[in-house]
């Protein structure tokens, strides 16, 4: 693992580990620690040597949400700069949350321990969601008097239904891995000493096709909630035809021909 930065980042052959690395204050989300996670995604989505992304945290949480001294800061700061202050703030996590959400690769989030509020809302935005037999989500916002704003509003519904989001929210419990795989909250689980292991060989299952097509059909697949057929065809009509003219289209369609 490289240096001691807030996300340290590990490469295990064309697999790129981003670890939370505040691991004294359970790998809570402070503005370093955001805008290193941005830096890390830009650059590994630009790099082509890259083909998946897997997220965990260091020591025993993955991430036990926002800073408490950012909580604190928000608290003694003059009335008029709270909401303003708090607005930027937001801005800046939303985009994170958007960046792994949206990012062109396979994101999964190997999920080591707790994964409360903005911990929790940072593995639900990845594809898929890998828990250690020891973890547990909280989407505790309200417990705190606020919504949440890392973005379970939206993604929790789409994992595991309308109602059974509301009662995750308004109530703040906890779910353990078992009960997050009944739900759909998680996708598979890990005992802990193989939980590694466990997302580097599903992200290497998971990324062994096209990057390009992987990229298109990621984009349009997070649109198709929102989206209907007739758009959804014209979206992937227009990436069939980029995924036509690509390199890696051509290199498999003649290996293909090559074995008759």
């Amino acid at each position: 693992m490289r240096g001691t930065e807030a996300v340290a980042y590990q490469l295990h052959n064309d697999i790129a580990v981003l670890t939370l690395n505040r691991p004294e204050s359970r790998n809570a989300i402070d503005d370093a620690m955001r805008e290193a996670l941005l830096e890390r995604l830009d650059a590994l989505e630009a790099d082509e040597n890259v083909r998946a992304v897997v997220v965990t945290g260091a020591g025993k949480c993955f991430c036990a949400g926002g800073d408490i001294a950012a909580m604190r800061a928000r608290l003694d700061a003059p009335a008029g700069q709270i909401a303003f202050n708090g607005f930027r703030r937001q801005i800046r996590t939303h985009k994170a949350i958007s960046r792994i959400h949206g990012f062109h690769k396979p994101v999964i989030a190997a999920v080591n321990g707790p994964a409360v509020g903005l911990g929790a809302d940072l593995a639900l935005a990845c594809d898929f969601v890998l828990a250690s037999d020891s973890a547990f989500f909280a989407i505790s916002y309200m417990l705190r008097g606020l919504i949440p704003d890392g973005g379970s509003l939206y993604l929790l519904p789409r994992r595991v239904g309308l109602a059974r989001a509301k009662d995750l929210i308004y109530s703040g419990r906890r779910v353990a891995t078992e009960e997050a795989l009944r739900i759909g909250l998680a996708d598979r689980s890990a005992a802990p000493e193989a939980l590694m292991e466990t997302a580097l060989d599903w992200a290497h299952e998971l990324s062994r096709g096209s990057l390009t097509a992987m990229a298109l059909g990621k984009t349009i697949l997070n649109e198709s909630y929102e989206t209907g057929l007739e758009e959804i065809f014209e979206l992937g009509g227009r990436s069939q035809a980029i995924c036509y003219s690509s390199a890696e289209h051509r290199t498999a369609v003649e290996a293909f021909l090559a074995k008759d």
